[in-house]
């Protein structure tokens, strides 16, 4: 099955490009706490959890989980081991959390312990790590009608190293209830040393599946039928599972490759070996002139001419190795004459390919159509120093030297932090569930990844992205291959906003878009309401117009010196949750 490249598209029916700002707004949100009979088992990163990785997976972890099925109840975990429960009926009679389970002991004394981590599966089901290795899977029945009731575990097995659950999906075929959930590890790289680049460690996501099959002539009972490896070198900013298993997506500033099935290591592509193996090497590195191209491909060390597959047509390129997926393959950016064009071998380990324009003339942005971010586009001395010649203008020793002039140098302190993008540039795949192999890819370029949020239980988790200084909610629809990621809101300004506030830790927004909430560390919580209609006359005095709809910002200081560690949103509350407190915000009536 051929990777498909494709780019998120934007619905402009969506944006507003006559959004000015938001306004503050004094009004007080109503805030009522709870305090807690025990604090959160909350796990603080360790010595050996060094690298910017941990912090993202484990110090970011969001400790408060919100039932999707059932507006206005959170769930967290207590040092106590016990699973509790608050559901919102009314603001200004919170009753104590309920507790529906509680873990085994055992997990505290394990040494490389993660936090606790919740996924619900279905309306009946929900899917728990204890943070040292062990994954409980519970039917909790009906939540809504029967919260007091304990969770009752039908599934708990030591799944090997500490984990985090991600995503855990449920799905009923020919009679066989099948569970799949979603791992994330972080474990030490066997291969690396210390003078490797590199952290040292790699990310892993685990595929899971349980179902309740029975051995002829036994009870049925849930066990583990797949398992499945995938591996890379970043922790996913999103990974969610399709519903009935079909597939799963990854946004990750890295690669991921599936490697085990059932502990038996797979067979890796050539070219999904060499990205595993090196994440900064290009597979490619390529030059150009205004009459051709010259490609010079990496190949694996001892190569012969009889190992090399090569395919060249007008428009299109195939670069590979017998018995491996092509290293190179995609349609040209221009076409080029294959009759003028050649190959050769260099030292035995790289192959050197030399491409005829048909159009002499024109530089080539990019050497594949689609975005391929496999290869690197190498300047000759002399395209550096004409290019170099041209961008003059635009630096000078004086902040600015001469404003008056055509062209006046770019001032770098008018910019801000806000105004910048991440240098990484990350990747959103989706993997087929059967063949285990990429199907589509989507270039996020910098498109900074800003949160995950579940709005419909029925559909895979929404994820937004900052697009411009906006930022875009995404819904993917694996069931519609032509638009598989629909945009579908926009919050307005958000992403220049959210990039101001520099001890953010979470972002997120509620199932109905009516406003997108920022948390800091501690104790300040950012609303910002989407435009909505006024009920007073105003004019917006500089443009001598009637403003029609205000989009108001408005801040809550929380009475707590404790580090924030959840943050969730439903339509009418936002829930925070520190070690000691859990917070309920009245946000819409």
């Amino acid at each position: 099955m051929a990777v498909s490249n494709y780019s998120l598209k934007v619905n402009r029916r969506l944006l507003d490009p006559s959004f000015e700002s938001y306004r503050l707004s004094l009004e007080p949100i109503p805030t009522y706490n709870v305090e807690l009979d025990a604090a959160v088992a909350e796990v603080k990163l360790k010595d050996s959890q060094y690298t910017l990785d941990h912090v993202r997976a484990f110090g970011m972890y969001n400790y408060l989980h919100l039932d999707p099925w059932y507006e206005d109840s959170v769930f967290f975990v207590d040092c106590k081991g016990r699973v509790l429960n608050l559901t919102v009926t009314l603001d200004t009679a919170l009753g104590k959390p309920i507790e529906v389970f509680h873990m085994s002991s055992d997990h505290t004394t394990c040494e490389d312990r993660l936090c606790a981590s919740l996924s619900f599966i279905s309306a009946t089901w929900a899917s728990l790590s204890d943070g040292a290795g062990r994954l409980y899977l519970l039917r909790t029945s009906m939540r809504r009608e029967n919260r007091s009731l304990k969770w009752e575990p039908m599934f708990s097995e030591e799944m090997g190293e500490p984990f985090t659950i991600l995503h855990s999906i449920s799905h009923v075929q020919a009679g066989v209830h099948s569970m799949e959930v979603l791992l994330l590890r972080i474990q030490k790289d066997p291969s690396s040393d210390s003078d490797a680049k590199g952290s040292g460690y790699s990310v892993s996501l685990e595929w899971i599946t349980v179902s309740n099959t029975a051995e002829q002539g036994q009870e049925k009972k849930y066990k583990v039928r797949k398992r499945k490896v995938l591996r890379g070198k970043s922790v996913p900013h999103y990974a969610a599972l399709e519903p009935q298993g079909k597939g799963l997506m990854v946004a990750s500033e890295k690669p991921f490759v599936f490697t085990h099935v059932d502990g038996a290591l797979l067979e890796q592509p050539a070219a999904q070996a060499m990205e595993m193996e090196s994440s900064t090497d290009p597979i490619y590195f390529w030059q150009q002139t205004i009459e051709d191209i010259t490609v010079s491909v990496r190949m694996p060390e001892g190569i012969t001419k009889d190992d090399v597959l090569f395919k060249l047509s007008m428009e299109n390129v195939s670069v590979g190795v017998q018995g491996f997926a092509p290293l190179l393959e995609g349609q040209l950016h221009a076409p080029v004459d294959p009759e003028a064009s050649a190959w050769i071998i260099k030292d035995e380990k790289s192959l050197e390919v030399t491409l005829q324009k048909r159009s002499e003339g024109p530089m080539w942005p990019e050497l594949l159509t689609g975005g391929d971010r496999r290869g690197e586009f190498l300047m000759s001395e002399e395209q550096t120093a004409l290019l170099h010649e041209r961008l003059t203008y635009l630096t000078t020793e004086d902040m600015n030297a001469n404003p008056d002039k055509d062209k006046p140098p770019c001032n770098a302190q008018e910019l801000e932090d806000c105004d910048g993008f991440p240098e990484d540039s990350s990747n959103l795949t989706r993997f087929d569930g059967e063949s285990l192999k990429p199907t589509h890819v989507v270039n996020l370029g910098s498109h900074q990844y800003l949160f995950t949020v579940d709005l419909n239980p029925s559909e895979m988790p929404s994820f937004c992205l900052r697009h411009d200084v906006d930022a875009l909610l995404w819904q993917p629809r694996p069931d519609q291959p032509s638009n598989m990621w629909e945009h579908i809101a926009t919050f307005n300004a958000l992403g220049y906003v959210q990039a101001s506030k520099r001890d953010k830790k979470f972002a997120t927004c509620p199932p109905n878009f009516s406003y997108a909430a920022l948390g800091e560390c501690l104790r300040r919580v950012f609303i910002y309401r989407q435009p909505s209609p006024v009920d007073t006359v105003l004019f917006n005095r500089m443009q001598g117009r009637q403003v029609g709809q205000v989009a108001k910002q408005q801040v809550a200081s929380l009475e707590s010196n404790n580090i924030v560690l959840g943050f969730r949103a439903t339509n009418e509350r936002l829930f925070v949750l520190t070690s000691n407190n859990l917070f309920v915000l009245k946000i819409n009536n």
